[in-house]
């Protein structure tokens, strides 16, 4: 009896039986994120660095003032203690925590004396650059993680070939920062069937956006009360995370700010006055409330605009969110006066993704259309980033010559008067290095 029971195994434990596992993609749950894959013969991740950086330095025009007296500008005043401040900071209308970020480039360029004009211009613009081609490979790596890998590349292409991307993403504008910012929450949002959410990461990078431009909070309106209402438990969302995170990032924004402005000061709050109360923004040119629709929102997208609509009806539920939260922004926006290209920037990517799902669609004529696709976006590149609007930053390279004062025999530095639209140029970061004094009147 005993020799059956042993036979039969009966009365011992059983050993656990061990499955064999699926490489398949289907089975998977780790999160999929193939930066090693080779890209035109090149690991993904360096082909993606190598492309923005290319990027930066074939951006040789000018967009708007604020990429300058936003940022740079009030950084060098921040380290070589000169330089001149717009009236948006004599109204406390902006924080002085963007512009810290260049001021400790700025400073370990001054620390090392390497703090030469190039160097001054060129490195933050790089750094930028860097952030943005993080946020590409995040935004390839989160729809890899949702969708096939087809589906990823082609995203990941229209990303990159957007001219709009091209034009701002290494702009050391606010808006620049808000869209980067905004792509790498997106990668820890809790979409449904993500892999690689983290309510605590896109909370922090959600505050930072806010903190570097207050409007992000109208993007990610909708994706917070998305969340709260898919939240299975919905007071610790909010006791844990959302109210530790906006209280200490909000606090060491006002500390800086105080520390900056020698006074208390909340900036949120004169933003919201300014521009919404008081509707200051105006001033600087109104457009109809249709405007991003029938202008706006087309010249951003671009060439993308066909693929976008298409992409769209071809979307599952689970973007959803991300379509609502575009059609938002826009709404939102049209109900300001005063409208920009730029303001609506942060959706782009969000466009990418319905674009990469329509040029998967396209099956027989995937490749055509996305040689037209490319083809139709390399011109207004190049075009907006080396020859449009060029010129005043081309003057400001003749002055360089002109007030270079390290020349014991050249003669005193001239007095030069700037007749254009206010605050068209750049000033002292791109200027001729004297960091004691320099006249340039304006």
């Amino acid at each position: 009896m005993e020799k059956i029971r042993a036979r039969l195994n009966i009365g011992s434990k059983a050993e656990p039986v061990k499955l064999r596992k699926r490489k398949s993609q289907l089975y998977s749950k780790e999160e999929t994120c193939p930066l090693d894959n080779g890209v035109l013969g090149v690991h993904f991740t360096v082909f993606t660095v190598v492309f923005r950086l290319i990027n930066c330095f074939l951006v040789q025009t000018s967009f708007v003032p604020d990429e300058y007296w936003q940022s740079l500008e009030v950084a060098h005043l921040m380290v070589f203690d000169y330089g001149y401040l717009t009236w948006e900071w004599t109204a406390g209308i902006r924080g002085f925590s963007y512009p810290l970020f260049f001021a400790a480039i700025y400073k370990i360029l001054h620390f090392f004396t390497c703090d030469a004009v190039q160097l001054l211009v060129w490195l933050p613009r790089v750094v930028q650059a860097l952030l943005s081609a993080l946020a590409d490979i995040k935004l390839y790596c989160l729809i890899q993680s949702l969708e096939h890998s087809d589906v990823a590349k082609w995203t990941y292409l229209c990303q990159l070939c957007s001219w709009f991307t091209w034009y701002c993403c290494t702009r050391t504008l606010t808006n620049t920062m808000e869209t980067t910012l905004t792509t790498l929450a997106l990668y820890y949002y809790p979409l449904p069937g993500s892999k690689t959410h983290s309510s605590t990461k896109y909370l922090i990078l959600v505050a930072l956006a806010v903190i570097v431009r207050p409007t992000a909070l109208i993007v990610w309106l909708p994706l917070l009360v998305y969340h709260f209402w898919q939240e299975d438990n919905k007071l610790k969302l909010i006791t844990h995370l959302c109210l530790p995170i906006g209280a200490l990032t909000l606090g060491i924004s006002t500390l800086i700010d105080c520390i900056f402005y020698g006074k208390w000061t909340l900036v949120q709050y004169n933003f919201l006055k300014f521009n919404v109360f008081h509707n200051v923004a105006e001033f600087y040119g109104s457009h109809p409330w249709h405007w991003y629709f029938t202008q706006g929102f087309v010249v951003v997208i671009g060439p993308h605009l066909p693929f976008f609509l298409y992409g769209c009806t071809l979307a599952s539920k689970r973007y959803r969110i991300l379509l609502i939260t575009i059609v938002w922004t826009v709404m939102v926006y049209s109900c300001l006066a005063h409208k920009e290209f730029r303001f609506i920037y942060p959706v782009l990517p969000f466009c990418m993704v319905f674009c990469g799902i329509a040029l998967v669609n396209l099956r027989t004529w995937r490749r055509p259309a996305a040689c037209a696709l490319l083809v139709s976006n390399l011109v207004p590149a190049l075009y907006t980033g080396l020859l449009h609007q060029r010129g005043t930053l081309d003057v400001i390279g003749h002055l360089q010559t002109l007030c270079d004062d390290s020349d014991p025999s050249t003669p005193p530095l001239p007095e030069v008067l700037f007749l254009m639209p206010c605050h068209s140029t750049p000033f002292y970061r791109m200027s001729t290095r004297s960091h004691r004094r320099r006249e340039l009147c304006r």
